[in-house]
């Protein structure tokens, strides 16, 4: 392994209380789980902005596939499991096999179902926040970036144009504040 997934790896084995919470998911094994998204962003431009305290995470996401079982309370199933094994932490589940029966009352506008964790993964709302890793049984890390790590690692702030809209992105530059939080980040507007 070379590259941007190499210093991904280095970044996230580094960092004690995130391999922690690989662990616990790891432990509980929701279907087809990845732990990503704005979480790993934040250990990643902390780490190139040289912060000694890390950004505190607002949650930590965790997809899972579950075609099964789409309730609601299916997320929260496994919130409660996560958090019984590690209560310190921000968890936030959600079943990826069920946001487009969401999505359009949250968002304004339809979606087609998604395929996998994965597949997920490719919709999030930013290409740098659109990763997302699994500690395997042997603790290899496989590592999902369908936008690629180009963006996370040279700090490009843009707007992954599956799912996120022109607006919802700009709402979100406003909510997160991530230009102040990082100001060393290059906003990229379409």
């Amino acid at each position: 392994m070379t590259g941007y997934r190499a210093n991904l790896e280095t970044i996230i084995r580094s960092t004690d209380w995130f391999m922690k919470a690989l662990q616990s998911v790891r432990l509980y094994d929701p279907p087809d789980w990845l732990l990503g998204g704005g979480i790993l962003r934040n250990l990643v431009w902390d780490h190139l902005h040289g912060y000694a305290v890390p950004t505190a995470a607002r949650d930590v996401d965790v997809a899972f596939f579950d075609p099964t079982d789409l309730r609601p309370e299916r997320d929260a199933q496994v919130e409660a499991a996560l958090i019984a094994l590690d209560p310190r932490v921000p968890w936030q589940a959600k079943n990826q096999a069920a946001v487009h029966l969401w999505y359009e009352r949250r968002f304004g506008f339809p979606v087609e179902p998604l395929s996998s964790s994965a597949d997920a993964v490719g919709t999030w709302p930013e290409t740098a926040t659109s990763v997302a890793v699994r500690l395997m049984a042997d603790d290899a890390l496989t590592i999902v970036a369908p936008c690629g790590l180009d963006d996370l690692f040279h700090m490009v702030l843009r707007r992954n144009p599956r799912r996120v809209t022109r607006e919802l992105f700009a709402e979100r530059l406003a909510e997160k504040r991530i230009l102040d939080v990082w100001p060393r980040v290059q906003l990229v507007r379409d």
